[in-house]
């Protein structure tokens, strides 16, 4: 499984932004796929996660009701919806995939590379 991630940017506090994570290499009907943020000095941590097959979502307690989730399938794509973004969602971002749901980094065996989310206050 190979995947691209996109759509980091640079936002004031308050805003929105829209990552993508692209998909390829095989069928993904049975994976769970992720996204993780590392700040600056900081470990890796869970975002949210969504299975693919039947869209179950996961969210951690610092994002929930803010960051939405979601998969569109004949995109093979997944899609983080960040809004309210504050400062301390300044990270970069990281989608993952698995055919396990977990909330550690080491849990995922397939990555992209990280975008980039700057929040200015």
């Amino acid at each position: 499984v190979q995947l691209q991630a996109s759509g980091g940017g640079l936002v004031q506090t308050g805003g929105s932004l829209r990552l993508s994570c692209a998909a390829s290499g095989g069928s993904l009907s049975t994976y769970i796929m992720g996204w993780f943020r590392q700040a600056p000095g900081k470990e890796r941590v869970f975002v949210a996660a969504v299975r693919w097959s039947g869209g179950i979502t996961y969210y951690a307690d610092s994002v929930k009701g803010r960051f939405t989730i979601s998969r569109d399938n004949a995109k093979n794509t997944v899609y983080l919806q960040m809004n309210s973004l504050k400062p301390d969602d300044t990270a970069v971002y990281y989608c993952a995939a698995d055919r396990r749901l977990g909330r550690l980094p080491s849990e995922y065996d397939y990555w992209g590379q990280g975008t980039l989310v700057t929040v200015s206050s």
